[in-house]
């Protein structure tokens, strides 16, 4: 099993994010300098993408509506609108709002359905835009 989980490729990039902070001439930091929040974690962080396999009928898909009682309504890469459930894996400590990139397996028995087994943070989309998954 590879370290991105449940058999998937992983890519890692470095996310270089560039803070320019003025000291004054006391040498102490002033409160307006300090990061924003999307601007966590040291620079040069590595952080792990996780790509769909193939092999296991993985695709990419975005979130399109919430139905309730743990489905989604999401379009996939291929064209086709599915109603995507959550797995239990991810159900209590991933959030998936409406328009977040996910990885979904769909349903060998029924092909308008499909499961959720992961969803990109916004850096691994910026990544996977840039370098044209997406």
């Amino acid at each position: 099993m590879s370290p991105g989980g449940e058999g998937g490729h992983t890519l890692i990039f470095s996310q270089q994010k560039r803070v320019q902070k003025d000291t004054p001439e006391c040498g102490v930091d002033c409160l307006s300098n300090f990061r924003k929040n999307d601007d966590k974690g040291p620079d040069g962080e590595i952080i792990r993408v996780r790509l769909p396999n193939k092999r296991n009928r993985e695709m990419f898909a975005s979130a399109e509506l919430m139905l309730g009682a743990n489905h989604i309504r999401v379009r996939c890469f291929d064209g086709v609108t599915r109603i995507g459930r959550i797995k239990g894996k991810i159900k209590k400590r991933v959030w998936i709002r409406e328009g977040d990139v996910l990885i979904v397996v769909p349903w060998d028995f029924q092909d308008d359905k499909c499961d959720i087994i992961y969803r990109y943070t916004r850096p691994q989309v910026d990544w996977l835009r840039s370098r044209n998954y997406l």
